[in-house]
């Protein structure tokens, strides 16, 4: 029988010249040869077939695996994406919140905290707000009672 094993691993198919000549060598009939030939492969087959299995559950039971670390990973980046977006909107809110009171606290002209806070280049929006706290209401740079900064100075 080891000599069926070794022709077998070199070759699983069996040819007849191979069969005729096992078959003299072991004393056996060549039918039986080809039997054992049919039924070592079909185990050969089959045992091919249960590792090609495991291989590919395990590779499933991987890919599951993963799965379930990028699903975690995935949430874990939404909340990380809600918390700073949140932070964003925060910072956004506090900001026009700055620039609102930057307008309502000009009732003094020339109040450094307006001058100040103000940044055109990002905020534009609150331009005429600031300049007509500025100016104030009649088009020209003064107090609300009527007295203008620069008449003075150039008279």
């Amino acid at each position: 029988m080891r000599l069926l094993e070794i022709s077998f691993s070199s070759n699983n198919k069996l040819d007849s010249d191979r069969k005729f000549q096992l078959a003299q060598e072991l004393g056996l009939p060549p039918r039986q040869i080809a039997i054992w030939y049919q039924n070592k492969r079909a185990r050969w087959k089959s045992q091919s077939l249960e590792v090609d299995y495991k291989t590919l559950q395990q590779r499933l039971d991987n890919a599951l695996e993963d799965n379930e670390k990028l699903k975690l990973e995935v949430e874990r980046l939404r909340k990380e994406l809600n918390k700073n977006q949140e932070v964003l909107l925060g910072f956004n809110t506090t900001t026009t919140n700055n620039y609102s009171s930057i307008s309502s606290s000009c009732d003094e002209v020339g109040s450094t905290s307006c001058l100040q806070l103000h940044d055109q280049s990002k905020h534009n929006h609150l331009d005429k707000d600031f300049y007509a706290c500025l100016i104030g209401d009649e088009g020209h740079f003064g107090t609300h009672d009527g007295h203008n900064f620069f008449a003075s100075s150039l008279s």
